[in-house]
Formats: C-alpha cells, sequence, structure tokens
C-alpha cells in the first residue's frame, strides 16, 4: 500500500476491484500488530451490509479511492469474521490463504557460534 496515505483517510473512499468494479467503501482499518502498519481494509460491501476483508498490501490507492487488485466475487467470499474486533494470527491466515497470498514465516535468527567466529578472525 502506499506509505505516504494515513489509514484514518481511507476510511469512507470508495473500493474497486481489480477490473474497476465498485466492490463498496472502506468501513475499517486494521493494522499489523507488531508493525502498527495498515494490513487490511474492511470493505462494506452493501450486499446484506456485509463488510469483506481486503489485503491493504497489493492495493493501491487511486484518485482518491481503493483499488484492490482481486476479483469482486473472490473478495465477496472472503472468509466473515465481523468487524470492530481483533483479528487472530489465524484469521489473518485463513485470509492470506483465500487471496492466495505467500505468508512465508520470518526466517529464525542464524544459528551460529559468534563468539567463535570472533576467534577465527583475531590474529593471534
Amino acid at each position: 500500500m502506499q506509505t505516504d496515505i494515513d489509514p484514518r483517510n481511507l476510511i469512507g473512499r470508495k473500493a474497486f476491484d481489480r477490473n474497476g468494479t465498485r466492490i463498496g467503501t472502506v468501513d475499517e482499518v486494521y493494522l499489523d500488530d507488531a508493525t502498527g502498519a495498515p494490513e487490511w481494509a474492511a470493505i462494506r460491501t452493501g450486499l446484506f451490509s456485509r463488510d469483506a476483508f481486503v489485503p491493504l498490501e497489493p492495493s493501491e490507492v487511486v484518485a482518491e479511492s481503493l483499488h484492490v487488485p482481486f476479483e469482486r466475487a473472490l473478495i465477496k467470499d472472503a472468509p466473515d469474521f465481523g468487524v470492530g474486533r481483533h483479528l487472530s494470527p489465524e484469521q489473518e491466515l485463513q485470509l492470506y490463504h483465500h487471496y492466495g497470498l505467500d505468508v512465508s514465516p520470518t526466517p529464525p535468527f542464524p544459528d551460529k557460534d559468534f563468539g567463535h567466529l570472533a576467534n577465527k578472525e583475531d590474529p593471534t
């Protein structure tokens, strides 16, 4: 997502799918627990007043609206977790899988003996 936009300014913007078809209006923005960066938007679709979660990372703000690079049907079929509540890591994982996005785990810290490496470099 564009980093120069305040996530609070996304609320109320119209949202469109990859074909330019209107999906609905941004209802809420969810921030990543670890980084505080905007991660998900809840789009009020109008269909039974349901909100559909969309990932913000591949989405773009263009001409005062949110453009989501997924088909409307896929967005409307996203898991429904309700709005106004915290998304659990399991729910986020379900959403990532739904959209076919890579969720590779954070690489572990290298298991190295830094003291031993420092001794190797020591000429004495």
